[in-house]
Order: C-alpha cells, then sequence, then structure tokens
C-alpha cells in the first residue's frame, strides 16, 4: 500500500520549501551542504536551554521556527540517540513552533551516560514526565507529537498517558519493543539479512555466550574493563548504524562511530531493551490504543526496514486503522531514506494544513 490510504482524509498541501524570511533571526538559514530533496532549509534554534527534570538530570532543549506556530515537539530515536540539527527539517518553519529535546543521558543533556551514571530513574514513564514538564516550563497547551523508531514508542506512551495534550501523532518505523522484536534484531532475524555485519556485532562476544546477546552485552557495558566497554559499545553502535538504510552501511561513519555517542547510546538501549520498554506486557499499547481514534495521526514505515520491521507497523495499523498508514515501497528504517523522508514532510504538512485552521 502506498499512500496514507485514509478514505476522505484532507489532501497534502505542499508549502514553498525555499522561501524563509532571513531577517528573522527565528528563520535564519545556515548556508550549508545542500539538504536532501524535500526537507525544509536548515534553521537555527530561536531559544535553548537546559531543565532540570528530577534528580540529577537535566535535559536540553530547543526552539525553532514560527514561535506562534502550531506547537511540535519531536521525540528522537534511540532510546539515547540524541537529537540532530536535520530533525528541525522536517517541518513548515512559516507554520510550526518546532521544539527539540534530548532525553535523559545522552545528547547536551546532563549527566550523560557514556559517564557510568547510573540508570535507576532513566525510564520511559521517567522521559513521559519528562515530556510534560518541558510542555509546562514552555507554555504549550496541546502540540503535535512527532517520533521516529524508538520516538514512535515514547509518542505513544507519552499520547496514551497524556490525550488530552495531543493535537496529532506522526510516527515513523514503529517500535513497541516486544520481546519479538528485541529477539529479531540482537538474536536471530536480521542476521540472515546481513550476515557480513553481523560478524562484527557478535565478534566482542565469546562464543559461549552469543546464546544470550543483550545480556552478553549488558555486562560488558557496565562491567570495569574500559576496553570491553569501549568495544562493546562501538559494536552495538555500528550494527544499528549499518543496518539503518536501504541502500546498506553508509550512516556508521557519523556519529554511530563515535565513542562517547557509542558508550551512552548503547548503555541506554541496552538498560531499556533489558527491561521491555519498561511496559506492564507486549501488547500495553494495543490494549489501550482505544484512547486515540479520534487523534489525528499519521504512520510513515519503509517496507524493508531491518532495524523495526513492518510487521510491528502492520499490527500497529490492523488495530488502529483510524491512522492514515504511509508503507513505502523502497525504503528501509532511516528517515534519511527518500521515500520515508518525503512521507514524513508530507505527513507534516497535512497536519498543519489540519490543525492550522
Amino acid at each position: 500500500m502506498s499512500g496514507f490510504g485514509l478514505r476522505g482524509a484532507p489532501k497534502p498541501i505542499h508549502f514553498q520549501k525555499t522561501m524563509i524570511d532571513s531577517a528573522n533571526p527565528a528563520y535564519s538559514a545556515r548556508s550549508r551542504t545542500p539538504a536532501p530533496r524535500g526537507l525544509y532549509p536548515d534553521i537555527e534554534p530561536y531559544d535553548s536551554g537546559h531543565l532540570t527534570v528530577g534528580g540529577k538530570h537535566r535535559i536540553y532543549y530547543e526552539q525553532c521556527g514560527n514561535p506562534a506556530g502550531v506547537p511540535v515537539v519531536v521525540l528522537h530515536g534511540g532510546p539515547g540517540g540524541g537529537v540532530s540539527p536535520n530533525l528541525r527539517c522536517y517541518f513548515n518553519p512559516d507554520g510550526y513552533r518546532i521544539i527539540l529535546f534530548d532525553q535523559r543521558g545522552c545528547g547536551k543533556s546532563t549527566p550523560h551516560a557514556s559517564e557510568n551514571i547510573s540508570l535507576e530513574d532513566n525510564t520511559t514513564w521517567h522521559l513521559v514526565s519528562d515530556i510534560e514538564a518541558l510542555r509546562e516550563k514552555l507554555g504549550v497547551k496541546q502540540w503535535v507529537v512527532f517520533g521516529g523508531s524508538w520516538g514512535s514508542t515514547l509518542s505513544l506512551a507519552y499520547a496514551l498517558t497524556h490525550t488530552d495534550r495531543v493535537l496529532g501523532l506522526i510516527l515513523r518505523g514503529i517500535f513497541l519493543v516486544r520481546q519479538s522484536e528485541l529477539d529479531w534484531f540482537y538474536q536471530e532475524g536480521a542476521s540472515h539479512i546481513y550476515p557480513d555485519i553481523w560478524e562484527k556485532f557478535v565478534a566482542p562476544i565469546p562464543v559461549e555466550e552469543r546464546g544470550d546477546l543483550l545480556n552478553a552485552y549488558i555486562r560488558r557495558l557496565n562491567g570495569p574493563d574500559k576496553a570491553a566497554q569501549r568495544a562493546c559499545a562501538l559494536a552495538w553502535s555500528g550494527w544499528e548504524g549499518d543496518t539503518l538504510s536501504i541502500e546498506g552501511p553508509t550512516e556508521a561513519g557519523t556519529k554511530f562511530s563515535d565513542p562517547e555517542f557509542a558508550l551512552a547510546f548503547a548503555r541506554i538501549e541496552s538498560w531499556y531493551f533489558k527491561h521491555r520498554g519498561f511496559f506492564e506486557s507486549d501488547t500495553w499499547v494495543f490494549d489501550n490504543i482505544s484512547k486515540l481514534r479520534d487523534i489525528p495521526a499519521w504512520i510513515v514505515q519503509g517496507r524493508y526496514d531491518v532495524v523495526t520491521p513492518m510487521r510491528t507497523a502492520w499490527d500497529l495499523h490492523r488495530a488502529w486503522p483510524e491512522a492514515r498508514f504511509n508503507l513505502v515501497k523502497k525504503a528501509g528504517h532511516s528517515s534519511s531514506d527518500l521515500g520515508v523522508l518525503e512521507g514524513l514532510v508530507s505527513a507534516a504538512d497535512e497536519a498543519l494544513t489540519l490543525l492550522a485552521k
């Protein structure tokens, strides 16, 4: 299936993506390498800061675009992936007030999980509470929630907990931290598609421990041997980075190969996965999905997504047929795969047309 597939849904309006008021500091475009086709121009934040959210944690946040526009909060992936400047560019900066933040332990938030901090107060429900605290801090009554991969998980957890605060949902690469999804990517499944890259992933783990790779990694990522920590962090991060795109291993040369990023990323991800996302059950989202039936929602899923395979998105689509479902035929997991990128921008344009009336 291609397109959003909802009869009677408003048609997407594609705004002009080259005109920005450069005199307004909120819209100051940067002269860099041209953005991928379909993205809005790169812009700088007009506001940024840190918010203390409990205990030792201070989360970094930034605002871009139109301060009077429709608010949208962007929930990054991982968990532990942090925000990046390109996440600002899926939204029309004339119509959206774009809010991004780094979740606990990663990006510019402090303390950083590469410092071997305790992760006991870093759970899905702490992050849901942080989102609410940020909304209150910024004086936002309601907002669109945008998230991909782990960001889709967190978006759904937030929306099901604070439904009255959500204007709409835009989700990509659906992930629900079910045991079958974890087994597929970290034990057996994706390994059959990328056997060459899988060899690098399992290399730091002795053969006799490979029957439970997740826990083998957790022991080393949190153990006293710094060399083993680093090797495992880079192998964990590289496995994900090399399987993101349908084009193959083209992205691992960026943040995924940075040791500091990799250690925080691997420690946070494995912590969340050990606890299955801190959900009561694999079916928690499905058990509560009726709460979202009246909220406008868009799902964009790559057909050949190896990291978060289509099965989960399809299960969600079947349980929640009211959400517009865009299956991108020639795409993987990466939001930069062209069809996924264009689907997300179109969804954000359509949501703005619907909500800005």
